[in-house]
């Protein structure tokens, strides 16, 4: 089973610096990710997103999956009624692979302008010795799971085969 977690941080340059942390950690063994990227929002509200290939092979999600997740997140809200179709089959889609309404609702009420954060999929953690590396970073954290079946429904909506 994986979890989806999002470390969500008060600045914009935070994620990046934790990102370095994560890598550490996993050059140690100490996490396992299954994919990660860097979300960025500055003061003017469009977000921008980094995906860590580099930490990930190539069973990463990819650019599709984190796309729509974040623009769920912070474009469906403000683009109205037009946009709530879209917005209701891209969160229908999210909801049928076991990601809710209300862990989508937290992480865009957490992530604010001029904050940033660090999505992971993370497939296996040493919480006792990640934890203490990651507390210097003052995160919130946001998560859920992901059971093997709702993980490969999500790699096969987003065509996650298809990244290297």
């Amino acid at each position: 089973m994986s979890e989806l977690i999002v470390l969500a941080f008060e600045t914009e340059t935070t994620a990046d610096e934790a990102l370095d942390t994560i890598k550490r950690l996993q050059k140690q063994e100490l996490i396992t990710l299954e994919d990660a990227a860097v979300v960025v929002r500055p003061m003017d509200g469009k977000p921008k997103v980094k995906q860590a290939q580099s930490l990930v092979g190539a069973g990463a999600l990819g650019g599709a999956f984190w796309g729509m997740l974040i623009g769920l997140l912070f474009f469906a809200p403000w683009l109205g009624l037009v946009a709530g179709a879209i917005g209701g089959a891209i969160g229908g889609k999210l909801t049928d692979i076991g990601i809710d309404d209300k862990f989508i609702k937290e992480v865009a009420d957490t992530i604010e302008p001029g904050h940033s954060a660090l999505f992971l999929l993370v497939a296996k953690v040493t919480r006792d010795k990640v934890l203490p590396e990651l507390e210097p970073y003052n995160a919130t954290v946001l998560q859920t799971s992901l059971s093997e079946e709702d993980e490969a429904k999500l790699r096969e909506s987003f065509s996650a085969h298809d990244v290297e």
